[in-house]
């Protein structure tokens, strides 16, 4: 497929929208007029940086400015859409998608001012994870596993369990210093934990090799 096979269903799609269209015009890939109103196109056939990049420069000339690529099937396409029309809408571009054997052009989202919206759940997740997080484990850029605040806190949990033997959450807690050891222990989300009784706790086989 070439980057040519778009324009055809690209160039119907905005007549249908009452734009005269022409390829190829200085830098654009497409442009549409329609009055006064200006359009640009840039195409390729999948989605890379310098789709992008080239969507930013024709920003420069024109307020409305879409970028297009061919459009794929399956889980891999979904997800690549998901998180290119958020780049998008980031850049103030909008996304197309082209079906070329149909000749089928869906809008994903249209050229617009990007106006954030702070996830203020996710902030606090942020910020409380940092607080809780004990010193510096992990590198930034680290790949793989990674040491967080709740396993620093379920740690300091087996390590009390080992030299107790078993104990109440509530005396986990006060000696630990981790206000939801009995909580961390019930959930047991690493399997370091087994319920005694109500209340009380000891370590697993598997927290036993933890610690």
């Amino acid at each position: 497929m070439k980057e040519s096979d778009l324009y055809p269903p690209v160039k119907a799609f905005l007549e249908a929208k009452g734009f005269e269209v022409k390829g190829e015009i200085g830098p654009a890939d497409v442009m549409g007029v329609r009055g006064e109103d200006m359009v640009v196109v840039e195409l390729k056939t999948r989605f890379s940086l310098a789709l992008f990049h080239q969507g930013i420069a024709r920003l420069a000339v024109c307020d409305c400015v879409y970028v297009a690529v061919a459009r794929g099937s399956g889980r891999p396409w979904l997800k690549a859409v998901k998180e290119n029309v958020k780049l998008a809408r980031r850049l103030g571009l909008g996304l197309l998608s082209v079906q070329v054997e149909t000749g089928t052009v869906e809008v994903h989202c249209d050229p617009g001012p990007y106006a954030p919206r702070m996830a203020a759940r996710k902030k606090r997740a942020m910020l409380s994870e940092f607080e809780r997080r004990e010193g510096d484990p992990n590198p930034g850029g680290l790949a793989g596993a990674r040491v967080t605040a709740y396993r620093q806190e379920a740690t300091l949990c087996a390590e009390f369990l080992g030299l107790a033997g078993q104990a109440r959450g509530a005396e986990v807690a006060k000696s630990t210093g981790v206000a939801r050891a009995t909580t961390i222990m019930r959930d047991n989300h690493y399997g370091w934990f087994e319920k005694v009784e109500k209340g009380v706790y000891r370590l697993s086989d598997a927290g036993r090799g933890v610690i």
